[in-house]
């Protein structure tokens, strides 16, 4: 770089003040800037370190326009929130680790890094210093043969304060995130290696620990299992002191690493020891340097911020969201909830904001006869998340997006999904915003009794006194058509519905239940949810679902108007580019989805997208929207890269002639 970066820092603790002492003996950066949300404080600060702005407010130093980057040192329950600020107001990032209290605000503070173009980084300093670039050498040469057990310890022993950030709760205390996501993050390094990869996500992981009485753990341990047989035995603590080292045995040897976490502080020599089985001696290799632990972190940032992330073995946005993941499974063994991930707690978004419906997006909507305000054209589909604060980030964000319209059922997760979107509507307050499509009925359980059974759950499980759309989940021939329409209306009468419809019902069907509705002066089925998409589905991908993707459906709903909601719209992810017809390592895609026909609409997907500048599942999401005749699409992202991708779709206008080639028909 022709000029030092100028760096902010968000804190002024302990280890901001390690960073600052290490900025001084950085070849890239200068330290312009402190905040505190004490000016004092912030003050003290700037004037042991020489810094020529200290600030009260954080805000204030975000909006300092000399400040490039900014080093966000704060606990752990406020990295989202500034670090999301941070992006916004366009400055680079290093922010401490962990990166967040979980895998979902680790995902929002990637989300709004990319979306403004900055550098960002999870501040792990280990994987920034030669010793640990060493290791991955002597682990990609092979030198200890083929990878069985890793052992890796981070523990000390801190004397028990409950109002310490160490061991309080509200401040996200205990050892598996302050330092046991060092050993996570490195087992996930070394298993990579192994594979022949940068890093290894593990098939399981199971933990042990000590929650005290603040509900933190003050210590832990872990065993996670890798592909092909790695395993790894992590331990970590907060209120006891264990030997901090890194052990690999191989078939061939073994390697220790004595002193793997705060290597050098100040320069000099550190060492990794390799023993090979029969030799008389282990050989030790020493790493030297004269560059200071955090001054080689902030030239990290410097050398690869053009990148927007750090090269490997530095952390990527990959490896920390896959980290954060692996502690999410560790902390959830041992039951370690932070007051800050309950539902009652979590009112505002990660941000730290009120949500701002709309704020990020021109959505568009549509109409459903019946009900009181427009539908937003996309459906989130809530079967996908697992946790509150995982269902939080993605419902706020698909809101903020414009969206409004949830769909979920009674069957899924057993009744976890409906209760997650139940407990974010209330936290939200957001009920008279919102549309909630809820599913019940289904097989083997398609009959009156039990949809009124299943609904009043529901409602329970939701928190509230109405959906706004219900649909049977599935269709009962054996059951004639009349009986279901007499319960629905009744039910709607009630004010427990406000519209009705059929999931996986046949068109057949649909068209005799409203004929009898129209003969008994009721309420007829007002939505279709079928399988709807450009791919055709070769076999029912679950048992009882049923496809209109054909062109005679394709003609029905054109004639009769009928909004139809359709669930896979995208094609269980047939069009992302990860599927090939050589690839066939998902059986249910392969049964679902694989012809040559579909993957000929995928070539001419990527060749429209490519034309477009756009996704090729935004292409593909574009086909549904664009049909001549009233069509919502449900989409079930897992991460909110997902979402924006296919929000994307919303503003592509797809002419009748690029929907007819796309579909093969000309």
């Amino acid at each position: 770089m022709n000029k030092k970066l100028s760096w902010g820092i968000i804190s002024t603790g302990n280890i901001a003040a390690a960073f600052a002492k290490g900025l001084q003996h950085s070849e890239t950066g200068k330290l312009v800037a402190v905040a505190s949300r004490d000016l004092q404080k912030a003050k003290s600060f700037a004037e042991k370190f020489n810094v020529p702005k200290a600030y009260g407010r954080y805000e204030d130093l975000l909006a300092d326009s000399s400040v490039e980057a900014v080093y966000i040192a704060t606990p752990h329950p406020m990295h989202a929130e500034w670090a999301i600020k941070a992006a916004e107001a366009k400055k680079h990032i290093l922010c401490e680790k962990p990166i967040g209290l979980n895998h979902a605000e680790a995902m929002a503070i990637i989300e709004a890094a990319a979306e403004n173009d900055v550098f960002l980084m999870e501040a792990f300093m280990y994987r920034c210093h030669p010793q640990t670039k060493k290791l991955v050498e002597l682990l990609q040469k092979n030198f200890i043969g083929e990878i069985g057990v890793i052992q890796a310890t981070f523990s000390f022993h801190a004397g028990f304060n409950p109002d310490s950030r160490l061991f309080n709760n509200e401040l996200g205390g205990g050892g598996i995130l302050d330092v046991g996501c060092y050993c996570t993050s490195m087992a996930r390094l070394v298993a990579g290696i192994a594979n022949g990869k940068e890093i290894e996500e593990p098939i399981e992981l199971k933990g042990y620990g000590h929650i005290g009485i603040t509900g933190v753990d003050q210590w832990a341990v872990a065993i996670a299992k890798f592909p092909k047989d790695i395993c790894a035995q992590l331990s970590t603590g907060v209120g006891l002191a264990q030997e901090n080292v890194v052990r690999i045995f191989g078939t061939k040897g073994y390697i220790f690493i004595p002193s793997p976490w705060v290597i050098s502080r100040e320069g000099g020599e550190s060492k990794i020891i390799v023993q090979i089985y029969g030799q008389p001696s282990p050989q030790e290799i020493v790493i030297k340097t004269d560059k200071w632990l955090y001054a080689i972190e902030a030239d990290t940032v410097a050398e690869n911020i053009e990148n927007r992330q750090a090269k490997f073995p530095a952390m990527s946005w990959q490896d920390t969201l896959g980290n954060m993941k692996a502690l999410d499974m560790w902390r959830q063994s041992i039951g370690v909830v932070y007051e800050k991930e309950k539902p009652e707690k979590m009112i505002y978004t990660v941000s730290g904001r009120p949500l701002q419906p709309g704020r990020k997006l021109k959505m568009k909507y549509g109409e459903i006869k019946g009900l009181d305000k427009k539908v937003s054209r996309i459906f989130m589909g809530v079967d996908n998340q697992q946790t509150f604060p995982h269902a939080a980030v993605m419902f706020d964000d698909f809101v903020e997006r414009g969206g409004n319209a949830f769909d979920t059922a009674f069957i899924y997760g057993g009744g976890l999904h409906e209760k997650l979107l139940g407990e974010w509507i209330k936290s939200r307050n957001i009920r008279k915003d919102v549309i909630i499509l809820d599913k019940g009925a289904h097989t083997p359980n398609c009959n009156p009794e039990d949809l009124t059974k299943q609904l009043f759950i529901s409602l329970e499980r939701l928190q509230t006194d109405y959906v706004d759309i219900y649909l049977l989940h599935r269709d009962n021939p054996e059951i004639p058509v009349g009986e279901f329409v007499d319960v629905l209306n009744e039910h709607k009468k009630a004010g427990r519905i406000k519209v009705f419809g059929g999931s996986n019902w046949t068109l057949e069907r649909i068209q005799a239940a409203n004929e009898y509705a129209r003969k008994k002066g009721l309420e007829g089925f007002s939505v279709v949810s079928n399988n709807f998409s450009l791919a055709r589905m070769l076999q029912p991908i679950w048992p009882g679902v049923v496809s209109s993707s054909d062109i005679e459906s394709r003609k029905w709903f054109e004639k009769n108007q009928i909004p139809l909601i359709s669930w896979s719209s995208q094609a269980r992810g047939f069009f992302t580019g990860r599927y090939t017809p050589e690839d066939k390592s998902d059986p249910q895609m392969v049964r679902g989805w694989y012809s040559q026909d579909n993957f000929k609409r995928l070539e001419r997907v990527t060749q429209l997208a490519k034309k477009l500048n756009v996704p090729t599942t935004a292409v593909a999401l574009a086909y549904v929207l664009c049909q001549k005749f009233p069509v919502f699409a449900i989409i079930g992202p897992r991460t909110l890269s997902e979402t924006r991708s296919s929000l994307i779709a919303v503003d592509i206008e797809l002419t009748e002639q690029q929907l007819r080639w796309l579909n093969l028909e000309e």
